[in-house]
């Protein structure tokens, strides 16, 4: 498609899932041209991926109510009338809005008046010795193989981090007939004390309690042992892993064979389309990480963008949809679709719900915070994959005088790979904040440019065929 041939619309979603289904059909049903782009070929994100195939079958069952939740989600996205791009990336986004997207092999334009961002969320870079070897895999990327693949691992699997992840993929993965063979649980002990004083704000949103307290019941029930306050990860092995190592809370050092290792400590939002529009980032202390500046209604600082669900500060996938709500509401306010009350009262219920939603994640944000490891690993530990850098090169370059990532960036490559440091980012900023003794949130973040994913030659190239 040429770029005189561009599609316009009033609205462009980036993202598929609960916050980007839900804002595309609110806003669609206010009369809006809106377009959903995903990477993904199915609906649903990451969250709710494959829910549309998975629905009606006992591997959907065996997800839980939470996962078929998206059933209902799915099927209001296509009876809203909204146009779905999926299996397509997007690679860059140019004021105005311009849109650069590929799909099967070839890039386009379109364009539109609006743009929700809901990118969701992305595992937080976890570097630990070993971590690149063969049979090291995050938990999200193991659910995934299960919700997509019913992948079940054919030895008993170890799991280190902590969060709600991994506790709902074990419940998963046991009630799919696999097997754990322990569950290494790197909280800090001091993580519960902070988190206590937050702990009355459970009561405000007894299911998240009950849930997680029953996803622990079923690991006692199946006898997996759970090792408290580990840390010092370790996986080793020549050419894969074959055996991993780990110190517990009370000192005992651990070490046992195996092949597969999953891990995981947390989630942080994606924000690298919005860090590349220009939208102004906040460093958020008790989630560690950076959020764009968002008004009540999800608009960023750059008029026209907003975000919606995790891409805006983590709070899980009930409250995506109501952001998503709120944001499609919001928009439609913006494009003079629906006018100031209506959009006030529309927003309501949504608003209700999403302060009760909140309203346990100070508790969960305290105790599941990342070991001090995270984001300070060995001097030997791999940290930029893309181009083979090391912690202790990382902070050789700030000890020289690189006082921010790009700095580093410069003197090192690292973040220069093809995942533009979505891998390593959080990580090197966090060994420069180390070096010049700063707060992490003051060295700043890397600067992200066009492509947003890397594309082809060859897809570049037909941008301007007809």
């Amino acid at each position: 498609m040429s770029l005189q041939s561009s599609r316009d619309y009033d609205l462009i979603v980036i993202g598929a899932g609960p916050a980007g289904m839900a804002g595309a059909a609110v806003a669609a049903v206010q009369g809006l041209r809106v377009c959903v782009i995903d990477e993904q070929k199915v609906l649903g994100g990451q969250i709710w991926r494959g829910i549309e195939g998975n629905a009606g079958t006992a591997i959907g069952r065996t997800m839980g109510p939470d996962y078929l939740k998206g059933a209902a989600a799915t099927e209001a996205l296509r009876q809203s009338g909204a146009e779905l791009l999926l299996g397509a990336q997007v690679w860059q986004i140019e004021p105005g809005f311009r849109v650069f997207l590929s799909q099967n092999g070839r890039s386009r334009r379109i364009d539109g008046r609006a743009i929700l961002l809901a990118t969701g969320a992305q595992e937080r870079p976890n570097p630990f010795p070993g971590w690149t070897l063969p049979g090291v895999m995050t938990v999200g990327a193991a659910q995934i193989l299960l919700k997509t693949a019913q992948s079940i691992p054919d030895e008993p699997v170890w799991v280190a981090g902590t969060g709600p992840l991994p506790l709902l993929y074990m419940a998963q993965l046991l009630d799919q007939g696999g097997r754990i063979a322990g569950y290494i649980d790197t909280a800090p002990a001091a993580n519960f004390r902070r988190a206590l004083p937050m702990a009355p704000s459970l009561l405000r949103a007894p299911r998240g309690l009950f849930k997680g307290l029953s996803w622990f019941r079923k690991l006692r029930r199946h006898g997996v042992p759970h090792y408290k306050a580990a840390h010092g990860l370790e996986a080793l092995g020549e050419g894969r892993l074959q055996r991993l190592r780990f110190t517990t809370g009370t000192g005992e050092r651990i070490e046992a064979e195996t092949g597969l290792l999953l891990a995981h400590e947390g989630v942080v939002p994606s924000v690298h389309m919005s860090m590349a529009l220009g939208c102004e980032h906040l460093w958020r202390e008790d989630q560690a990480c950076f959020v764009p500046r968002l008004d009540a209604w999800g608009e960023t600082s750059v008029p026209g963008i907003f975000v919606a669900g995790d891409g805006g500060g983590i709070l899980g996938a009930d409250a995506a949809v109501e952001l998503g709500r709120i944001a499609g509401l919001g928009i439609a306010r913006r494009l003079s679709a629906l006018d100031e009350l209506r959009a006030v009262q529309g927003a309501a219920p949504a608003r209700k719900k999403l302060r009760k939603l909140a309203a346990m994640r100070p508790f969960l944000d305290a105790l599941y915070r990342p070991r001090p490891e995270v984001f300070s690993p060995a001097p030997e530990t791999l940290v930029c994959r893309c181009e083979c850098q090391s912690a202790d090169a990382i902070r050789s370059a700030a000890a020289r005088g690189a006082a921010d990532p790009n700095q580093v960036k410069i003197a090192t490559r690292a973040g220069m790979g093809p995942c533009q440091g979505r891998q390593c980012g959080y990580t090197v900023a966090a060994l420069v904040a180390e070096a010049h003794g700063q707060p992490m949130g003051s060295v700043g973040y890397l600067n992200i440019r066009a492509p947003l994913k890397p594309i082809t030659l060859g897809e570049a190239r037909t941008l301007g065929e007809a």
